[in-house]
């Protein structure tokens, strides 16, 4: 729970810096159109900090990420996917909304980086719903052993 604690906090900083990032490097380039950069601290808020704090609560309720628990493997799964899709997705906006303040084209290079990032963010998502799935099976399946 601690990781997801921690992620939930890391992403909210990098959600407000990026913002900050935004309005000054577009307002000290005198840049007014649209850039990647004006909805990066959205994804890094919504996607980073508001997604760990439901599935810290999600973890708390189905215990998901002790030990003993069966879903565990794949919550971890999740959690690296997840982590890891969020990164690069995000790395991949700033790059792009850089560069469009830059004025500089950009590479068709950056699209399949993103899109890996969406690939590896829909992984983390299945897990997460595989991990759920196996957590709320497991309280019948063991009620259903000590009735027998």
């Amino acid at each position: 729970m601690r990781k997801l604690f921690t992620s939930a906090a890391a992403y909210a900083v990098v959600g407000l810096v990026s913002g900050l990032f935004y309005r000054e490097f577009t307002r000290g380039r005198g840049f007014t159109g649209v850039t990647q950069l004006s909805i990066l601290h959205t994804h890094a808020l919504a996607l980073g900090m508001i997604v760990f704090l439901v599935v810290l609560a999600l973890d708390k309720v189905f215990d998901l990420s002790s030990p003993a628990s069966p879903s565990r493997k794949l919550f971890t799964l999740f959690f690296w996917f997840y982590q890891s899709g969020l990164i690069v997705t995000l790395g991949a906006m700033t790059v792009r909304g850089v560069l469009q303040v830059l004025g500089q084209a950009g590479s068709p290079a950056i699209s399949w980086i993103a899109g890996l990032g969406h690939i590896l963010l829909s992984l983390g998502i299945l897990h997460l719903f595989l991990a759920l799935n196996k957590a709320m099976k497991a309280p019948e399946e063991r009620g259903a052993a000590e009735l027998s």
